[in-house]
């Protein structure tokens, strides 16, 4: 068998020669795989080790920023944990940081760090409002600083009727809770207050809701007055408002106001007595008002007071309440009548009457009325169970009228 290598055509090479080797040769180790090269100097260098480590470092920091960022946006934004929300202050001083804890501590939050991060992030650290706020179910912290740097507070209503006195309306902005500070020393003259509904945020103070109330009256009164009818006798703005009050108590219904100034400015102006029953209470009470349960005795009427306008001529020294604008409006311009009387119909109006003779008549059909609304009110008491036999209650009814 030919052992020699053949080549790509089937043909036997002929075999290498074979070449002796001398005994060194032989001893001699063959060539095997090179060895790996050195490491430099340079790569062995102190420096560059710490230059690799503190290039590591630095990528672990960014991807670790970078993802404290991504999930820190996302929690700013997402919706919060909060089912109920609720109310928060922030008052002038407070700094971001004391935001933050304050709404985390409310569970408003999830987390106050985010929180202060997020707004600084959006440079609003000096942007957001002092005022009480009202945080929406499930608002995020980005809701949240949209919120308290727009500034819409929480507000708070302060009403103050038409015909309050002015002890009456001090004695409402006294109460208010939502209000700050100490009431004025000293009560304004009465009528002076505007009756009108002041909007305010928690944190404002009693002083300033007299002031402005104060204020819009002023305007009010000095606006109507310049466009009263040419032929008023009144004598001037002073009075305007003791009558506007006098209108303010007798009526409130609208309709009937200028035709209820009109009986007395028409009685001003032949020198009769107004007798206006508001000025006999006013007179016996004050700024405090009379109980709702007492009623007005014959002796009120005689009683003498610088305000019963049965004892005395013209207008009393002071309004008797804080008119609002439509009894201003109603006695600037009346209506033009010649009624001189006005009572009760039984119905929450007025009936009105030029003469006296007429006026009588009006009189005793409210007498009439009267009766007979006591009467029906009689037997459906009676009918009551446990009522008395006789139908009649325990009281006896006051016979000093």
């Amino acid at each position: 068998m030919n052992t020699s290598p053949a080549d790509n055509e089937g043909n036997a090479r002929p075999a290498a020669p074979f070449v002796p080797k001398t005994a060194s040769e032989a001893l001699r180790p063959e060539a095997g795989t090179p060895p790996p090269p050195r490491r430099s100097r340079a790569s062995r260098s102190q420096t560059v080790v710490f230059l690799n480590f503190l290039f590591s470092c630095i990528v672990l920091v960014i991807l670790a920023v970078g993802a404290g960022l991504y999930f820190g946006r996302q929690a700013f934004n997402e919706p919060g944990s909060s089912a109920s929300g609720g109310t928060v202050l922030v008052k002038p001083s407070m700094r971001v940081a004391e935001i933050a804890d304050q709404l985390e501590r409310r569970g408003l939050i999830s987390d106050a760090r985010i929180f202060r991060i997020g707004v600084r992030a959006y440079g609003n650290d000096s942007a957001l409002k002092a005022g009480e706020y009202a945080i929406d179910p499930h608002a995020s912290m980005h809701d949240i600083m949209d919120l308290m740097k727009s500034g819409k507070s929480v507000m708070y209503s302060l009403t103050i009727p038409e015909g309050l006195t002015v002890e009456q309306a001090f004695e409402r902005i006294a109460s208010q809770a939502e209000l700050t500070g100490d009431m004025p020393a000293e009560l304004p003259q009465e009528g002076s207050l505007a009756t009108d509904t002041l909007r305010f945020t928690r944190g404002a103070t009693r002083q300033q809701m007299v002031d402005k109330l104060l204020a819009d009256q002023k305007k009010l009164v000095e606006e109507v007055w310049m466009r009263r009818a040419p032929d008023l006798p009144i004598a001037n703005v002073e009075d305007f408002v003791t009558l506007a009050s006098i209108v303010e108590k007798e009526t409130g219904r609208s309709d009937e106001r200028s035709r209820v100034a009109a009986v007395f400015l028409n009685r001003l102006a032949k020198g009769m007595r107004l007798q206006s029953d508001p000025t006999i209470i006013y007179g016996l009470f004050g700024g405090k008002g009379k109980p709702a349960d007492r009623p007005i005795y014959q002796s009120d009427i005689d009683k003498a007071t610088p305000y019963n306008t049965y004892q005395i001529n013209g207008l009393p020294p002071t309004p008797i309440a804080n008119p609002g604008r439509a009894a201003l409006e109603a006695v600037a311009n009346p209506s033009q009548t010649k009624d001189l009387y006005f009572v009760a119909d039984g119905n929450g109006g007025h009936v009105f009457a030029a003469t006296l003779e007429e006026h009588n008549q009006n009189v005793a059909r409210y007498r009439a009325l009267q009766k007979k609304q006591a009467e029906e009110a009689a037997k459906a008491a009676a009918s009551q169970p446990g009522a008395d036999g006789d139908g009649q209650s325990g009281t006896q009814p006051d016979t000093s009228q």
